[in-house]
């Protein structure tokens, strides 16, 4: 992996000193930069835990991915930097359905100087900065206000404040994992009818006043609380706002 060329691709400059200011800065501007996308799973491309692959895919091909590509990748760029960082499993939250299986998402924590934080490029709408994991402290940013607690079995619990009440977002336990455990799960998000990630194509990054947003069939575009919709005919208009918003072309 080429450090500088990752910066690059996420349009990061100065100081690469491991601190909490650097890793805020590094965290936004990877987030501004490269998109959440589920695109090869409907494109009949397998998506490995290979990280010399997601790196040519991220970063030479200026693609995006899911939380496994993402994360994972940004996990190495952080050691890479010296940041003393760990790869945790998540469990993301559905109203429906609850709670998903371990290692249905990957996260990132990062220890400076005996305190930790949660950070995270992969999770689609989250925190522009990196999150301190301390409980029913609620912090604010520019995506929102959060908030760590814990459950009854253990696990950290990531909430979105929405209107004064506590929205769940994933839970986690604190304790360090290997890339490799993330692969079978990784296979089913890519295979499974149940898997929200085979139901629709998507991608999506968000911007200093928003976010741009293109499913199988709609883009949707938000800035500054206004929304604009466009729903799509084809796949042949999906592929141009894809090359439009995206600058990807498939």
């Amino acid at each position: 992996m080429d450090q500088q060329k990752y910066l690059e691709r996420i349009n990061y400059t100065g100081d690469l000193r491991p601190s909490l200011e650097v890793l805020q800065r590094l965290q936004k501007m990877h987030l501004l930069s490269v998109p959440f996308e589920n695109l090869d799973i409907h494109y009949g491309l397998p998506i490995t835990l290979d990280i010399n692959k997601i790196y040519n895919k991220v970063v030479l091909n200026k693609r995006g991915g899911f939380c496994y590509e993402l994360n994972g990748l940004y996990y190495e760029l952080l050691i890479s930097i010296g940041f003393n960082a760990k790869m945790v499993s998540a469990r993301v939250y559905d109203q429906k359905k609850g709670y998903g299986q371990e290692y249905d998402h990957l996260s990132v924590v990062v220890n400076l100087d005996g305190i930790e934080y949660l950070t995270d490029v992969g999770f689609g709408e989250f925190m522009f900065s990196p999150l301190e994991i301390t409980m029913n402290n609620i912090q604010p940013d520019a995506r929102g206000h959060f908030m760590i607690d814990t459950t009854e079995d253990d696990y950290l619990r990531v909430n979105k404040i929405d209107n004064g009440t506590a929205v769940p977002e994933f839970m986690f336990k604190n304790i360090p994992r290997e890339f490799s455990e993330f692969a079978g799960m990784c296979i089913y998000h890519q295979s499974n009818p149940a898997s929200h990630f085979t139901q629709r194509k998507l991608i999506s990054i968000p911007t200093e006043k928003g976010r741009v947003t293109l499913t199988t069939d709609k883009l949707k575009i938000t800035e500054n609380q206004f929304t604009e919709e466009l729903v799509l005919q084809d796949e042949i208009s999906f592929l141009e706002k894809l090359k439009m918003y995206f600058k990807i072309d498939l």
